[in-house]
């Protein structure tokens, strides 16, 4: 039964309001992007993973205390057999106002309608480059082609929001800013660069590999279009919008590591195998999983989701001397 006499929302000690909830559904991928995974890895056993009914009964627990927007993220979220079953099962939750998709986009061409169908709001698709070959040395494997073939299936089905995520890297994406930018506007949908993290499996991350939002958005106001600041949909967004004054499109800078956004944060993540985290920094988990299989109660799976939260650290301190990395890449935790 869901604890409907302790229907607080969660909050942390800095009064940060929680309202979003980051799931991922897999550790799999189907390429190998250097900067979330290595190139040889070692997956999760499937019995390890959360099934869609436990998934769902976080998702309902969490609801109850106001969580209402859901990103399902991997891995590849796609590469799990009939994911669209756990948006269905989701969409009829209460309080669960929106949910939205993380993919690389190789197989939603043949995924997206079924997605639009059972309740998918949003989707967001990962692509750094338009160029075959920087994209086979990013992602160490083929399939621009089909990533292309996701973006117009996406838009050709009708959802509201369609997203380009790119990865900004020194040395790497400089020349695919203004292709990506000027892709984007054509196809009318909207670009967000995210600035290069450390959470590559390699774990060779370098703060001289980061390539700023800042630098991003003066080569597209060079070389794409001037731009101006769109009011935030809501204030924990992570980024920061801008709109071209010409009126075609739109572009985002999340700028994780040279403007963090800790302050407002209000996001809270479960790994495939049902580990709580309260940050993508963390370096704890929570494990949820335990719980649902040895049949604790939704007070007691609350209790676990408070307890994570309560401990939240006020950022991320990536720019700190005595910053510590998370354990896992990207892939393990969900971007």
């Amino acid at each position: 039964m869901i604890p409907s006499d302790n229907p607080l929302p969660i909050v942390d000690s800095f009064g940060r309001v929680h309202k979003s909830f980051r799931i991922s559904v897999t550790d799999r991928c189907n390429i190998r992007c250097f900067y979330c995974m290595p190139e040889s890895v070692q997956f999760l056993p499937r019995q390890d993973i959360l099934s869609f009914e436990e998934i769902a009964r976080v998702v309902k627990v969490a609801a109850s205390t106001g969580i209402s927007r859901i990103r399902l993220t991997g891995g590849e979220p796609l590469v799990r057999g009939q994911v669209w079953k756990l948006i269905q099962m989701l969409k009829s939750t209460d309080g669960i106002e929106d949910i939205a998709l993380t993919t690389n986009g190789i197989l939603l061409a043949n995924q997206a309608e079924e997605l639009k169908a059972h309740g998918l709001d949003r989707i967001n698709i990962s692509l750094d480059t338009l160029n075959p070959a920087k994209f086979e040395k990013i992602t160490r494997r083929k399939g621009l082609d089909q990533v292309l073939a996701g973006i117009d299936a996406a838009i050709e089905v009708g959802f509201e929001q369609v997203r380009i995520n790119a990865v900004s890297m020194t040395g790497i994406t400089e020349t695919e800013i203004v292709p990506l930018a000027r892709f984007a506007r054509e196809k009318g949908i909207e670009l967000r660069f995210i600035e290069f993290m450390p959470l590559d499996g390699d774990e060779s991350w370098d703060r001289g590999q980061v390539q700023t939002g800042a630098a991003i958005k003066q080569a597209i106001e060079s070389d794409v279009g001037s731009l101006r600041p769109v009011e935030r949909s809501h204030a924990a967004q992570p980024a920061t919008d801008f709109e071209y004054t010409d009126g075609m499109g739109r572009v985002g800078f999340i700028n994780s590591v040279t403007e963090p956004f800790c302050e407002s944060c209000d996001r809270i993540r479960m790994t495939a195998e049902g580990k709580f985290r309260n940050c993508l920094f963390s370096t704890r988990e929570w494990d949820l999983r335990t719980l649902l299989r040895t049949g604790a109660s939704d007070h007691a799976i609350l209790a676990e989701m408070r307890e994570s939260v309560a401990e939240k650290a006020a950022a991320h301190g990536i720019s700190r001397d005595d910053f510590q990395r998370p354990a896992k890449a990207m892939y393990q935790i969900g971007g």
